[in-house]
């Protein structure tokens, strides 16, 4: 049986994806965006799954350490939104992409909007929002974990001019909240390890090592 997505590959996608990355990291102490994972840059990485899923056009929001960040991705079939206002927080890296999106020339459908520091978001998970969203007919797919909604989550067209006049640094979560009676959820309980601190990422760059280990031991 084909898959929705699979269907979408066939035709041009109205689907985009919005990437969040426009942060300080404060709490890091460095570009979190430029930090590595499974060998690349987180930035660099969740470039990568974007690009692979059904969701076309990439755009990726850039804001503090920009100058820096951009060489990860320049190579890459992404589109880049400056955010000037990045101090602001999501809502205005939202914002961005949004504006993005409004001046290219075909007609975006819907956006899925994912940060840069979720780093068990997958291709997957991205096509799955895109496939709730066709069956379920709701114009919100939010994933759930930890007992809450939140990104990487699906909005369809109706819900941009909301999504573009945020004024919480919460981002995309106030309007889920805001509309609940037409989320859809979708289960990703890995959704709730976000690397915001040295010792997250500590405890991420162990958690992967003892999976690779793991792995090795089980092959054959």
């Amino acid at each position: 049986m084909v898959s929705i997505t699979e269907q979408i590959e066939t035709e041009t996608s109205s689907i985009a994806i919005i990437i969040l990355a426009a942060g300080a990291s404060t709490r890091m102490g460095t570009p979190k965006q430029l930090l590595l994972y499974q060998g690349r840059s987180f930035v660099h990485h969740i470039a990568e799954i974007a690009i692979a899923s059904v969701c076309k056009p990439v755009v990726i929001v850039l804001g503090a350490n920009a100058e820096q960040i951009y060489p990860q991705i320049k190579q890459l079939p992404v589109q880049v939104a400056k955010n000037p206002d990045w101090a602001c927080g999501m809502s205005a890296s939202i914002k961005s992409g949004l504006e993005l999106l409004n001046n290219l020339p075909q007609k975006i459908e819907a956006v899925v909007i994912t940060l840069c520091d979720q780093p068990f978001v997958s291709t997957q998970i991205i096509n799955q929002l895109v496939d709730a969203y066709y069956s379920s007919q709701k114009p919100i797919i939010a994933c759930e974990y930890a007992g809450t909604l939140g990104v990487p989550a699906l909005f369809s067209q109706r819900f941009f001019s909301e999504l573009a006049t945020l004024q919480e640094t919460s981002g995309a979560k106030k309007v889920i909240n805001n509309n609940l009676n037409e989320v859809f959820p979708l289960q990703f309980p890995l959704g709730n390890i976000d690397i915001d601190t040295p010792k997250d990422y500590e405890q991420l760059l162990l958690i992967t090592k003892v999976t690779d280990e793991v792995q090795v031991n089980v092959s054959p």
